[in-house]
């Protein structure tokens, strides 16, 4: 029988990127990777994490901050997650996919991959996605569509865009090609930005297509948020080093419930730092809590 909680986690196979996308804080270089932290987790913090994990969790989401895929042990966390009884998602950028990486994932039992691609011209997907190649995200939907039905495998494969100002002309574009590159699903996702009060050249025409309203003052406000949370009740993100932290907005680790290897995670999750944090986003809304889409 399961404990209580959490029920889903998210991991940290990777810590780094090998893109420079604007609105990301690795491409930015404001995350704790750059204080010199793993760049990826280690087989013996996998191993405690699972062990913790499968103890309560029904959903485990390999990715995080950086490029999971980066991680050349990825699909054997796959298969030993699958093993353990656990849904497995993967949110790759799939610069990093091959025929043999595809083939590994979908054999390793991957439930569901979302592959990330903001744009449907080498210009409209560089504007985002710097230093990537769309070339290599329609390669990667064709080897993954491939090993899904070599393999007769159940796999989601879903393909997400951002909505940004510079795609926004192909939207309907992708509602008609997207099964054609391969994919199961499409997804439009609206863009977090950072510096958006005076606007911002990604910050698509239509507001209701943006995280963001413009008020009366000509400036731009964040819309507002729910009034409560249920994510950090139901998950955790564990990151490459270990850290437990309340959820995929603590960028910084600056709200850390501490180190899955020093603690059951179980324990973790009810200590002082987590009912203090849980506390504030109900009520006074910690600052990662205002740029929250939920």
């Amino acid at each position: 029988m399961k404990l209580h909680r959490p029920f889903f986690v998210s991991v940290e196979p990777s810590a780094v990127c090998q893109l420079r996308c604007p609105e990301c804080p690795v491409g930015m270089g404001k995350t704790a990777q750059r204080e010199g932290n793993a760049r990826f987790m280690s087989r013996e913090v996998w191993t405690r994490t699972l062990g913790e994990a499968a103890k309560t969790a029904y959903v485990m989401q390999f990715y995080f901050q950086g490029e999971p895929l980066l991680n050349k042990d990825l699909p054997t966390m796959i298969a030993e997650a699958h093993g353990a009884g656990l849904y497995t998602i993967v949110s790759t950028n799939a610069q990093a996919m091959t025929e043999a990486v595809a083939e590994a994932l979908v054999r390793a039992g991957l439930n569901r991959i979302i592959v990330s691609m903001d744009g449907l011209s080498e210009a409209s997907y560089g504007a985002y996605r710097i230093g990537g190649s769309l070339q290599k995200c329609k390669d990667a939907l064709r080897y993954l569509s491939d090993a899904k039905k070599r393999l007769q495998s159940s796999i989601i494969i879903e393909l997400q865009c951002l909505r940004l100002r510079t795609n926004e002309h192909e939207w309907e574009a992708f509602r008609k090609e997207y099964r054609n590159l391969g994919a199961d699903r499409l997804v439009f996702k609206s863009a977090q930005l950072y510096d958006y009060a005076e606007g911002h050249p990604l910050m698509p025409s239509e507001m209701r297509y943006s995280r963001y309203r413009k008020g009366a003052d000509g400036r731009f406000y964040r819309k507002a948020r729910m009034p409560w949370c249920l994510r950090v009740w139901n998950g955790v993100v564990i990151t490459a080093t270990g850290e437990v932290l309340p959820c995929c907005y603590d960028k910084a680790h600056a709200y850390s419930y501490g180190n899955i290897m020093d603690a059951p995670l179980a324990q973790l999750v009810r200590n002082d730092k987590a009912r203090a944090f849980i506390r504030a986003a109900q009520k006074e809304i910690p600052d990662i809590c205002k740029e929250c889409w939920r």
